[in-house]
């Protein structure tokens, strides 16, 4: 619905904005405003992000409890385009005097010969992918605080070698609302949760530690069944415990298996960050140029989905107020397109793929990932494991670096085994996985069907800005790759 600025002022759109409107004062009037000063000194293109969060964390070490915190933020980013040239200021003072200073700074900053009028906003349909939660951000800090405490029970009642524990409980519950020059206006109300526990064991002269952790866009009551507190303790435990016993990686050149679930991290560093449409368009990605060329085996299908119901990676819109989809990034091996924002689309001439997003309001926008994972094949995870002859079954994942612009990698594994003919053997400790993504997806010669998404833990950094994503894969065999280790 479109409105001249003289008329009287609208009912604001729909629910999720009635809080900016309301509880700032702001007017679609006000928008107006600040996106004709966003454009006074020349640009082709100018959005306001306003984002209101509310935070909630606690951390218990030892069984007490060593930190706890509530807060809240608002603020307002104010950004302009003119060709490849972008300004960027922001306030944390809602107020109309401040909002329109910061348009003005934005503007001096990007000042350029074209200047677009600002058009009457209509609004982004989107869906509801994460209703309000009912459990968690109504409760007091007692319910979040026996959540952590039932976790480090059940860590400690594991094994006697669980030496300490800490657990973690953080929620936010963001609030934002996108209004830009060519008309776009969007809203979304976005809860988050995330449980965490660290554990160290200790068995004579040797410590090792473990990690679990589970969550999503929703409230307290989505910590059951894989996701409970009990659970996420028994599998940081378990890590640390089968540690104790583990044998030195080998190293060398070898068949690797990749476990389901997590360990498409690697598949989110070694390929998702490379189909960044920022990195191609500067051509500093291995993959630049390359779409429509095979970059995998023919068994590699990789898509990004924004749009998978109360995933910590997805949104209803993007932090440019476009609507998030599902992406195929490879299909059949073969490179089908990039991750996009609005910039890239508009220097690119290619489609938004809803890819748009900042770390909050003092952030620019820019191409990143959601949910990135690689679809399920036909094979059985159990013929995968039995066609190795001697080689490695890497499970989970600790850190892990890549360089963009050769696609090279470096993985360490917190969980993983030795195959030896067929079967899964000794755990292995301090084994690293190297390779160059491009590459190494050539080699993957065994898909499975168990197709599984991480527990709702991962957060990807870029360029200083961190944001919540989800990664997947099925099992699957990669018949080269460089393993480093201490063993034979």
């Amino acid at each position: 619905m479109t409105t001249p600025a003289d008329l009287p002022q609208p009912t604001p759109h729909s629910g999720h904005n009635r809080y900016f409107f309301e509880k700032f004062g702001i007017t679609e009037r006000l928008l107006e405003r600040c996106l004709g000063e966003a454009l006074s000194a020349g640009g082709d293109y100018a959005d306001l992000y306003f984002e209101s969060v509310t935070s909630t964390s606690l951390g218990v070490d030892e069984q007490i409890v060593k930190s706890a915190s509530q807060g809240t933020s608002a603020g307002c980013g104010i950004r302009v385009l003119s060709g490849e040239r972008t300004g960027y200021a922001y306030t944390d003072n809602l107020s109309p005097e401040r909002l329109l200073h910061a348009a003005r700074t934005a503007a001096l900053i990007a000042s350029g010969p074209a200047k677009q009028p600002v058009q009457g906003f209509v609004e982004t349909p989107a869906p509801s992918l994460y209703p309000m939660p009912t459990g968690g951000f109504d409760l007091d800090l007692a319910a979040r605080l026996e959540l952590i405490l039932r976790a480090d029970r059940a860590a400690r009642a594991f094994d006697s070698r669980i030496v300490q524990v800490r657990a973690g409980y953080s929620e936010e519950l963001r609030r934002i609302l996108v209004a830009a020059s060519d008309g776009a206006f969007a809203s979304d109300t976005q809860p988050l949760c995330r449980l965490n526990v660290f554990v160290i064991a200790k068995e004579g002269a040797l410590s090792t530690k473990g990690s679990a952790g589970g969550g999503g866009r929703a409230g307290l009551d989505q910590f059951t069944g894989n996701k409970s507190p009990e659970h996420l303790a028994r599998e940081a435990a378990r890590g640390a415990v089968l540690q104790l016993g583990a044998v030195a990686a080998p190293a060398g050149e070898m068949e690797v298996v990749l476990g389901p679930g997590w360990p498409g991290i690697l598949l989110h560093e070694a390929v998702g960050h490379g189909l960044e449409a920022d990195f191609n368009r500067k051509k500093t990605s291995a993959f630049s140029g390359l779409i429509g060329q095979p970059v995998a085996s023919p068994k590699v299908t990789v898509v990004d989905n924004g749009t998978m119901a109360g995933r910590r990676g997805s949104l209803n819109v993007d932090d440019e107020g476009t609507a998030t989809q599902e992406t195929v990034l490879i299909e059949g091996g073969v490179l089908k397109g990039y991750l996009s924002d609005k910039l890239s689309t508009r220097l690119m001439g290619m489609a938004n793929t809803g890819s748009g997003r900042r770390e909050n309001y003092q952030s620019i926008p820019m191409p990143r990932m959601t949910n990135t994972y690689m679809l399920a094949g036909n094979d059985e995870p159990e013929d995968i494991v039995r066609s190795v002859k001697r080689g490695l079954y890497a499970v989970n994942f600790g850190g892990g670096q890549v360089d963009i612009t050769n696609g090279k990698f470096v993985f360490s594994a917190s969980e993983a085994y030795l195959i030896e003919d067929g079967k899964i053997t000794a755990p292995v400790r301090d084994a690293t996985l190297i390779g160059n993504g491009p590459e190494a997806l050539k080699y993957v010669s065994m898909v499975g069907h168990d197709l599984k998404l991480d527990e709702g833990i991962g957060t990807c950094g870029k360029n200083g800005q961190s944001v919540p994503v989800g990664v997947g894969m099925p099992t699957i065999k990669l018949d080269r790759m460089t393993v480093g280790g201490t063993g034979r």
